[in-house]
């Protein structure tokens, strides 16, 4: 009878565990090959004085490099990434230094690429964090 009670608790225990499991983001989402725009810094829409140079960058598995324009100028470097846990890491690159009109935004965005060390994404929406922190960029597949 004892083993019987053990069995049945046991039992509980998986199907319970299995039910609550739902996850709330992909775990196994690609980011990698695709333009991702900026929309968010430190969970406030971005306000830009000149639309169409909206901030993106894009991640290329060959030679593992990021490139892309953070508002007026380009930047561009390595990165390193472990997809099965949603871990990233932008190594400090180059960029142009012209000056412009959205140059705070650009350095918000070049800062929040350098801080990040994680990911999620969500649907067509990729949020980049440090450690449990809000996010600190959100970007949507351009």
């Amino acid at each position: 009878m004892k083993n019987l009670y053990y069995y049945l608790s046991a039992l509980f225990l998986a199907v319970f565990l299995v039910a609550c499991k739902t996850p709330a983001v992909q775990k196994s989402a690609d980011i990698t090959g695709k333009t991702w725009k900026l929309v968010e810094l430190n969970g406030q829409p971005i306000q830009l004085k000149n639309p169409k140079n909206n901030p993106h960058f894009k991640l290329d598995t060959n030679g593992m490099r990021y490139e892309g324009h953070a508002g007026c100028n380009g930047l561009g470097g390595t990165f390193e990434i472990k997809p099965d846990i949603m871990r990233i890491k932008f190594n400090q690159g180059m960029s142009t230094m012209m000056a412009c009109e959205d140059l705070d935004i650009e350095n918000q965005f070049t800062k929040a690429l350098l801080s990040a060390d994680n990911y999620s994404v969500n649907g067509n929406t990729l949020t980049l964090n440090k450690a449990r922190m809000a996010p600190l960029a959100k970007f949507v597949l351009q």
